[in-house]
């Protein structure tokens, strides 16, 4: 039995004895009370064994008529909770429903016919429970999803789509509704009694779900697919430790169960690609509406953040259309060109967008004059949503443009607008190399990515407008030719070169409120084999230190105590494995 106790130092678990009464009600998986340290705690059984039961504790009591885990679910939340340096005890308790869970409801049997479509071997493959290797699906959901569904419940497999936010969960929610597939909502804010209906259900029969990346974790009735909706946004990541990853927790899941796992959306990161999956259609044609590329590099200096093609594209919509301008979200600087040459302001070492600083945050070179022809001098090329509002508003009445609450014809707004957004007759990125040549080494899969959502909010006959001073980029190249697959020929490649995942591993490990910084970066170094361990560096949540290697679960394994006697101090430690942002 593992406690749910915050501490790796009782991640192995303890044996305890059943008493006769609870004999024919504990099994593998099953949620359970145990006297521990002069308390009862709750805990998770994750092992049987016929041993002497003469010095052993009882257990108190059992929650529940039926198991919460399945022994697949225990083996691969194990592993997420040593990649991700977590308490084992802490990490199955995410599996837990939060009230306890009534009798198991009546088999239901679906009464349907099964339908052609690009994913029916998968779902007679998890019908037949045959293994399959990881689906990436490339298209816009619900595309492809409604029929997915109806298959799925005429075959009798449970399927679980995770979605990045509320808002999406609801519209792939109404989607299948609409569609005559019922389906049951997981929403942040449902009431504890609804959620643990809606875990009943998954857990016991087969069922359409949709929710947040919580149910990602839920174990369920198998045979079964679980398909993430873009497996590479951010919010498909926990920020707090453990920062699990739904798409890690995902491929883990499908070694160890029967539980097919399908990623859909137009851009699959290059985490996942570099798995080998494969790589199916949803629909025909081009995956995104057209893209056009403007070269910024033809524009005069001075000439503010809109070029002349992106003014006039938008005088003509606006009268009668509607538009959309993207704005980088708050925390992203601003890419420059020199005003001479004109060409973007790049690290002169490692080739990211320098932020207003004397040195690069990617590498730490000194950032110097212009690499391509010496001058000193540079002009911002993007900026914020209000002075983007501003502008725009001298080349249009000033009524016609605002801020997305503004409702205006013209809309500017960032990327947390854009589930909002459909049918746009024109969108237009105005800062693209702000994205593209970020310092994060996900630079060009992140601007590949918010470019494809960007055009996904363009309606078949609209186009996305992209400013750029770097146009051959394979970001901008992959995104004008809707084809991602290509992209990530190249970016995976890139990476091998720096080894970034994945092909190498990496881990941010912040620590505040620490009595010596010293002899902890010492104690790291220490533990840190053939692990580089750079920092200490101050970063908003006290000192972080970046750890990288091609494979680090010998330093994993050896962090856990030594986070637990940092923890034990007093001091606040996060652990960011794979991480998104350095």
């Amino acid at each position: 039995m593992v406690p749910d106790v915050p501490s790796h130092a009782v991640d192995e678990g303890f044996w305890y004895s059943i008493p006769e009464p609870l004999a024919d009600r504990v099994e593998v998986g099953s949620m359970v009370r145990v006297p521990l340290g002069g308390r009862r705690v709750r805990g998770f059984v994750v092992d049987l064994s016929q041993r002497d039961a003469a010095r052993l504790r009882d257990i108190a009591q059992v929650s529940g008529r039926a198991p919460v885990l399945t022994p697949g679910l225990i083996d691969a939340l194990r592993w997420a909770a040593n990649h991700y340096v977590a308490p084992v005890g802490p990490m199955l308790a995410r599996a837990a429903p939060p009230n306890v869970p009534p009798v198991a409801p009546k088999p239901h049997t679906h009464h349907a016919e099964r339908t052609e479509h690009a994913l029916r071997d998968i779902v007679t493959a998890a019908a037949s429970k045959r293994r399959h290797r990881p689906v990436v699906a490339l298209g816009h959901p619900p595309e492809g999803m409604i029929d997915l569904a109806r298959d799925c419940l005429a075959a009798n497999v449970n399927l679980i789509v995770v979605a990045p936010t509320a808002l999406e969960v609801e519209a792939l929610t109404a989607a299948f509704e609409a569609a005559g597939v019922g389906a049951s909502a997981v929403l942040p804010d449902m009431a504890d009694k609804d959620v643990t209906g809606v875990w009943r259900r998954v857990r016991h029969m087969a069922t359409v779900t949709v929710g947040t990346p919580r149910v990602a974790t839920w174990a369920v009735h198998t045979p079964a697919i679980a398909v993430a909706v873009e497996e590479s946004r951010r919010s498909m990541k926990d920020r707090q430790t453990p920062t699990l990853a739904v798409r890690d927790l995902l491929l883990a899941r499908s070694k160890r169960e029967q539980l097919l796992a399908v990623f859909a959306g137009p851009t699959p990161s290059a985490e996942l690609m570099g798995v080998g999956p494969d790589v199916r259609r949803l629909g025909t044609g081009r995956l995104w509406p057209l893209v056009e590329v403007v070269d910024r590099r033809d524009d005069p200096p001075g000439g503010g953040l809109l070029g002349e093609a992106a003014r006039q594209a938008i005088r003509a919509i606006a009268p009668n259309g509607s538009v959309f301008v993207y704005a980088h979200r708050r925390g992203y600087s601003a890419a420059s060109r020199c005003v001479r040459c004109r060409e973007l302001r790049v690290c002169a070492s490692c080739g990211s967008r320098p932020d207003p600083s004397d040195t690069c945050a990617r590498c730490g070179a000194a950032i110097g004059p212009c690499v391509s022809c010496g001058h000193d001098r540079f002009e911002p090329l993007g900026a914020g949503v209000g002075r983007l509002v501003e502008e725009i508003g001298r080349i249009v009445d000033k009524p016609m443009v605002g801020p997305m609450e503004a409702r205006r014809a013209i809309r500017v707004g960032t990327e947390r607008d854009l589930p909002r957004l459909s049918g746009r007759d024109l969108a237009v990125w105005v800062d693209a190399d702000g994205l593209v040549r970020g310092t994060n080494y996900r630079a060009a899969d992140e601007a590949l990515r918010i470019g494809a959502r960007l055009a996904g909010i363009v309606s078949d006959r609209g186009r996305l407008l992209v400013q750029t001073s770097d146009p051959a980029h394979h970001a901008i190249v992959a995104l004008r030719r809707a084809d991602p697959v290509g992209f990530h020929e190249i970016e995976i490649d890139q990476r091998r070169t720096f080894g970034y995942p994945p092909a190498g591993e990496l881990m941010v490990i912040e620590v505040r409120d620490l009595d010596d910084v010293d002899v902890a970066g010492s104690e790291l170094i220490a533990i840190g084999g053939r692990a580089t361990v750079l920092g200490p560096a101050e970063s908003q949540r006290g000192v972080r230190w970046l750890v990288q290697a091609p494979d680090l679960d010998a330093f994993k394994l050896a962090l856990r105590p030594v986070v637990d006697r940092w923890r034990n101090t007093g001091a606040s430690v996060r652990i960011d494995a794979d991480p998104i942002d350095l």
